[in-house]
């Protein structure tokens, strides 16, 4: 007997609801640990963050599936491991053939059939393909406004970043398209005006959410923020207006626009039926320096596996629903999916499913239902599987390898130069005590750390028995045919593809 209908409406008594929840899925790119003004950093300016931080649930111990781009969307979307969707080795590019398969399952698809009106504003960077095949309109979002890829694929040492005309930092990807701003399946803009973009963003957001509520439709808003990747950019609230420099203002433009969505939730009248989610993609890229983000106490960052790349800021709000805190509870992005199915008495996608509700912590202070968190790296490979597994409050690195994305940073184990090693045994860390993964416990003279050890490879070898590994939509390969031009039958591509 199928128990789902009463088990959504006991939640929505123990809710007070009677309606149907909204979501607003907010998700950062490239921010660190350490970025937001509520995880400790002294000169960042994210008031609307932090005020969803104090008034919300803020975790310490929340996780992405990959310290890439790509692989950590297919994941926040499907609630599975990139591995299994195929969406790996790296990220998408604008002529890449491949894109989430279509018979993945995104958040999107599973919510449309309760009637919920869907959105992405945003960066989308789950490919594009022939004819648009891959964009989000085909993968369950009635609407999008936005790049269909990272916003430095693309020649942008001409443009402008910031007012009133400041170049934008570096040269980004040469050799291809300009980045196009993109309505549904159509381009809008190329190149896409950085100094505007934002504004574009909110007005849509806005728009949308007082539509839906106007004519009670239940939504999902999905806001993948281009902030705070490289070449950062801001419009003329933003531009100037914190001591961090460029990377501080494009993350007060970040959150400028969040605190405009939460306005738009109020205005409408739907804030109290509306959980609000924020998290991030992966680490900070310290290659940048100091327009590459914080990691705060944490490892490392972008393209490792080590505490900096992978675990990150984030934030559950919903007023008069979930009361203030803090949880150390584990949890990650690919809890996201189940949870909000659950929320809206949705059906669960028929497939292997990595993520489990969050409500318990949520909703009850409660213990996560998640025991173990799994680390792949930006290439992963079924002969070499996970580099390194969490398993309550312990660590262990079966492999380490250290990227260009994370260079420029005194730790010889983050950069470049750290080339790929296996450990034997694998290093050991107590991440309650010793966050920065400074001291190996495995060489310890501690019958208890054997103990530990066998427990994680335990904990290894039945998660790594039930990956089937999809096939790789990157190694698809590339074709300059599929970059995106408003003006296709130009010439000389790529610089003529302007409109």
């Amino acid at each position: 007997m199928d128990y789902s209908g009463v088990v959504f409406i006991f939640t929505l008594l123990f809710l007070g609801l009677d309606a149907l929840p909204n979501f607003v899925l907010l998700f950062a790119d490239d921010l660190g640990y350490g970025d937001l003004g509520s995880y400790g950093h002294p000169s960042s300016q994210t008031p609307n963050l932090d005020k969803l931080a104090a008034n919300g649930l803020r975790f310490t111990d929340f996780y992405c599936t990959s310290p890439a781009c790509s692989p950590s969307r297919a994941a926040l979307l499907t609630g599975r491991y990139q591995t299994r969707s195929g969406v790996y080795p790296g990220v998408f590019y604008p002529g890449s053939r491949g894109g989430l398969p279509l018979n993945e399952t995104t958040l999107a698809e599973v919510l449309k059939p309760l009637g919920y009106a869907t959105a992405i504003i945003g960066k989308w960077h789950l490919g594009l393909g022939a004819n648009g095949t891959y964009l989000p309109i085909h993968q369950g979002f009635d609407h999008f406004l936005g790049v269909p890829y990272s916003h430095d694929q693309g020649p942008c040492s001409s443009l402008t970043c910031f007012p009133p005309d400041t170049k934008c930092y570096g040269t980004c990807d040469v050799g291809v398209v300009t980045v196009p701003l993109m309505s549904n399946d159509t381009i809008a803009k190329q190149p896409v005006s950085f100094p505007d973009l934002e504004r574009a963003y909110v007005d849509y957001a806005t728009n949308f959410i007082m539509k839906s509520a106007k004519s009670k439709e239940p939504f999902f808003l999905y806001y993948p923020s281009h902030h705070t990747h490289y070449p950062q950019f801001g419009g003329t609230e933003a531009t100037g207006h914190t001591q961090r420099g460029r990377f501080g203002d494009s993350l007060y433009e970040l959150d400028r626009t969040v605190g405009k969505i939460i306005q738009a939730l109020e205005d409408s009248g739907v804030h109290n039926n509306t959980l609000v989610f924020f998290t991030a993609d992966n680490g900070p890229e310290l290659m940048r320096m100091s327009r590459g983000g914080n990691a705060g106490l944490l490892k490392c960052g972008k393209a490792t596996t080590y505490e900096g790349g992978m675990r990150e800021p984030a934030i559950a709000y919903w007023p008069g629903r979930i009361q203030p805190g803090v949880t150390s509870e584990l949890a990650t992005i690919l809890d996201i999916l189940p949870t909000f199915t659950n929320l809206a008495g949705a059906k669960l996608p028929s497939v292997q499913l990595d993520g489990f509700d969050m409500k318990p912590i949520l909703f009850d202070n409660g213990p996560s239902a998640r025991k173990a968190v799994f680390y792949y790296p930006v290439d992963p490979s079924e002969k070499y599987g996970l580099f390194a597994v969490r398993v309550g409050k312990y660590k262990a690195h079966y492999y380490t390898q250290g990227s260009i994305k994370s260079s420029t940073t005194p730790d010889q184990d983050c950069g470049a130069h750290a080339f790929f090693k296996q450990h034997d045994p694998p290093l050991l860390f107590n991440l309650e005590i010793d966050s920065s993964e400074n001291y190996n416990l495995s060489m310890a003279d501690d019958p208890e750390y054997k103990d530990v050890l066998e427990m994680i490879q335990s904990v290894k070898k039945e998660f790594e028995m039930g990956m089937v590994f999809g096939e790789s939509q990157m190694n698809k390969g590339r074709d300059p045919a599929l970059e995106p031009c408003c003006t296709p039958d130009c010439s000389p591509k790529p610089s003529c593809c302007t409109c």
